[in-house]
């Protein structure tokens, strides 16, 4: 069993378990009640949980992004309430990353915060949103606009869960993956250069590799620098463009999808400064593209996209704020780009 530790405003550890609901049962123990966030279209066995000595509770909320909302929030605020949660009992977010978003936050609101647990069982959700104390839902704003940094006491990841996951969620995933290696880890460049969907699938050692290498990446970032001054900005690499393409789209694209868009952009953008080479930006868009990654987007949505950069979180004041590249491993903040140099880059992208 691997595992991998944060320090954050606590420490917990990131588990590699094949037995996640022998796992949790573990992480259950001495808790009153217990309350597990689900999605409507995923029903993963809580046979095992059924044998606790704690009351356990099962939501059901709306599937993806449809669920990370005020209205979903006051649905889950009303069920704590009526079954009594106290600060002493336990809340457990299992499903993607915006089930891990919302239960995280649930747990940080109710009571001025409850202990919380993740279980991902996404790729993008087992290598970035159940790691590093971001939770949050969305406004009609932006993504994540509301939100707290309140870390899980435990991340169980079982990559047995991604038997089941679609191409189309393992190439999302793959995105954030890839991320980690452009940001800090170009051993993750080289491996996820040797596969594509099709082939890392077939090895389980290659994409549990990948997963404990990205997992690693963000556990060194958030433990240096929870709160996200730039030492964190840096996980949001591609996330700028990829946001605000997010929200365009009305969350049709998955959220690496539009990320991967995000990371060609951000490397076009550090190409026209002369930070990185133009054949630092052609391996972005080789390695995405293997993935069957979208790599380009529609030219003519750019008036629609372009204001949206400003609700980026990183924005300060009236100044957008990019994270870059100054080589493979390394990053730099934009944050005196012009409009020229803005619309410059979205060009080189569109079609």
């Amino acid at each position: 069993m691997t595992m991998i530790f944060v320090q954050a405003e606590h420490s917990y550890e990131v588990t590699f378990t094949k037995s996640w609901a022998i796992d949790l049962v573990k992480r259950c123990e001495g808790r009153t009640r217990v309350a597990v966030i689900v999605s409507k279209s995923f029903a993963p066995d809580l046979s095992t949980l059924k044998n606790l000595d704690s009351e356990l509770h099962v939501f059901e909320v709306p599937d993806g992004e449809d669920g990370k909302d005020i209205a979903t929030l006051t649905k889950l605020w009303d069920w704590l309430g009526a079954a009594g949660f106290t600060r002493s009992d336990l809340v457990i977010g299992i499903g993607g990353g915006a089930i891990t978003d919302l239960a995280g936050f649930t747990a940080a609101s109710w009571l001025r915060g409850l202990d919380w647990v993740a279980v991902p069982t996404s790729l993008a959700g087992m290598v970035d949103a159940s790691v590093g104390g971001k939770t949050g839902i969305n406004s009609d704003y932006g993504k994540n606009l509301i939100g707290a940094f309140h870390s899980p006491v435990a991340v169980l990841i079982d990559t047995n869960f991604l038997i089941s996951l679609s191409d189309r969620d393992i190439a999302a995933g793959m995105a954030e993956v890839i991320k980690c290696g452009f940001i800090a880890d170009p051993k993750i460049l080289a491996l996820a250069g040797a596969h594509s969907v099709t082939t890392v699938r077939q090895n389980p050692e290659a994409i549990s590799e990948l997963i404990q290498r990205a997992v690693t990446v963000k556990a060194q970032v958030v433990s240096s620098d929870f709160k996200e001054s730039f030492a964190r900005e840096s996980l949001n690499y591609g996330h700028t463009l990829g946001h605000a393409i997010e929200i365009f789209s009305k969350y049709k694209l998955r959220h690496g999808e539009a990320v991967s868009i995000g990371l060609v952009y951000a490397a076009e953008l550090a190409s026209a400064r002369g930070l990185i080479s133009k054949e630092e930006v052609e391996l972005h868009r080789t390695i995405l593209s293997a993935y069957g990654l979208p790599i380009t987007y529609d030219r003519q949505a750019w008036q629609k996209i372009a204001p949206l950069l400003a609700l980026d979180k990183k924005a300060r004041g009236n100044t957008i704020r990019f994270v870059a590249l100054s080589g493979i491993g390394a990053t730099v903040r934009l944050e005196d780009l012009t409009s020229a140099e803005l619309d410059a880059a979205y060009e080189r992208i569109s079609v």
